[in-house]
């Protein structure tokens, strides 16, 4: 909307304006200003977020050149600054009716309009404004209009606006990553694949889109996918620190802890140091049972961010699976008061629990993770597996209850069928494993894992062959 640059003044002679024009607010004459020096000294204030003074100088304008109605657009700009919204919207209206619309009245009006929080509005007039913009400015306007979409939970409409964008400038990487925001909130991770392989077919040099296609295929937890988009991203660009430490994720979800180590280091080296990947180190060591260096990664976060729950998390996990259960304990303890409502903490504190015999604590927690996340399939494994070693039929009837109020645990079934089987129900067992076998054949085998005894049982070997 304003220039940074004025070519027709020089700084020291905006400076000169602006201390002549501050000496005029404090009850000094001006003399004579030109209204091109006067346009200049409003613009410095408003991108410098001074609007009162702004809204001064634009009442001076008015006040010496009322025929240039730059100084009223000026003025309505200023008085948005400072949240006087209705009344600048007044001026915009006023100046519609007097003057032929311009591009930069109709974009002051939108995002006056933005303020207001009248998306629709807003994007009525980004629009009208786009049909006289200059063409460079065409996929800012896009940009803005989208984001007034996604503002209504219009994310479809905000996705199909920013490939305009793209279509425009190529190399906006705002709005690639704002296609991946509205992907995410659709949850529509395939369309978003198809959106960047199509973008880098066009531009295969772009870094952030390379980067942006591991983003998704990682939320798919398609970690070769998502491996192989960043080495992309990272070839194209070898000092892209994000990449290096979505990279390190990946490998480590990918159990390939060496490489996860690299790629965080490189991370930190081009970035500087990180509480996150400084702790997702630890996490590699933690899993390699390098337990001192990862006890000693973990500390390193915590220096950094002390109240990082992951860190806390990782340094009870250590004392733990060194035989230091209770005082694990307490580190978990202290992890969950950071983070009260993150299910896998309470789920690691209910392992803890069992190991050191608190069952009712064990319990607890693993009830408690669970209303938290009860797509957890290893939680409700783990739970259940603690009440059949107490109490088959207990475990049966909690199970149940589990089932009755929650239809999205894959695993809930086949650990019925293991109640069944246990309970001498065999007939019972046998019919809800081919229920099992026809909904997820792959997922219905793990029956197997969970009970290996059923390995000698020729009816259930028969029914996973057939």
């Amino acid at each position: 909307m304003f220039d940074d640059e004025d070519d027709d003044f020089s700084e020291s002679s905006l400076n000169d304006d602006i201390e002549q024009f501050e000496a005029h607010l404090k009850g000094n004459s001006i003399g004579f200003i030109d209204s091109d020096r006067l346009e200049a000294i409003i613009d410095h204030y408003i991108i410098n977020g001074q609007y009162a003074k702004a809204k001064s100088a634009s009442e001076l304008g008015i006040y010496h050149f009322g025929y240039n109605s730059l100084f009223k657009l000026r003025q309505a700009q200023s008085l948005s600054g400072m949240g006087l919204l209705n009344d600048a919207l007044e001026i915009i209206n006023q100046l519609e009716k007097t003057e032929m619309a311009s591009a930069e009245i109709l974009l002051t009006k939108a995002a006056l309009f933005s303020q207001l929080k009248d998306a629709r509005n807003s994007i009525r007039y980004f629009r009208m404004a786009m049909e006289i913009c200059d063409p460079e400015d065409r996929d800012e306007i896009y940009m803005d209009m989208a984001m007034e979409y996604q503002n209504l939970n219009q994310f479809k409409e905000a996705v199909e606006v920013l490939k305009e964008a793209l279509k425009f400038n190529s190399s906006n990487e705002g709005a690639l990553y704002e296609i991946a925001y509205c992907y995410d909130h659709m949850g529509d991770y395939e369309q978003a694949i198809n959106c960047y392989t199509e973008f880098i077919d066009e531009n295969p040099y772009s870094f952030t889109a390379w980067y942006n296609l591991g983003n998704t295929y990682s939320k798919l937890e398609n970690y070769e996918k998502a491996i192989w988009a960043y080495d992309y991203s990272i070839l194209i660009n070898a000092d892209f620190g994000p990449a290096h430490f979505n990279l390190g994720n990946a490998y480590l979800s990918q159990e390939k802890y060496h490489k996860s180590i690299e790629h965080f280091h490189e991370c930190m080296r081009l970035d500087g140091d990180d509480a996150m990947a400084l702790c997702y180190i630890g996490e590699a060591h933690e899993q390699l049972n390098e337990f001192e260096l990862a006890r000693h990664f973990y500390r390193k976060s915590l220096e950094l961010a002390p109240m990082l729950p992951e860190a806390w998390l990782g340094l009870g996990i250590i004392d733990d699976l060194e035989g230091k259960t209770r005082e694990g304990i307490v580190l978990i303890q202290k992890a969950l008061e950071l983070d009260p409502l993150n299910a896998g903490i309470y789920h690691v504190l209910a392992g803890a629990y069992e190991k050191i015999e608190e069952w009712d604590l064990a319990i607890e927690n693993y009830v408690k993770s669970l209303e938290l996340d009860s797509t957890d399939e290893d939680c409700l494994s783990d739970y259940i597996n603690l009440l059949t070693e107490k109490s088959p039929i207990e475990a049966f009837r909690k199970l149940q209850e589990f089932n009755s109020e929650n239809d999205s645990n894959p695993i809930a079934k086949i650990l019925e069928v293991n109640l069944y089987w246990i309970l001498g129900q065999r007939d019972n067992a046998k019919s809800l494993f081919v229920d099992c076998l026809n909904e997820n054949e792959k997922k219905a085998k793990t029956i197997f894992e969970i009970n290996p005894d059923l390995l000698d049982d020729q009816d259930f070997l028969n029914l996973s062959q057939d």
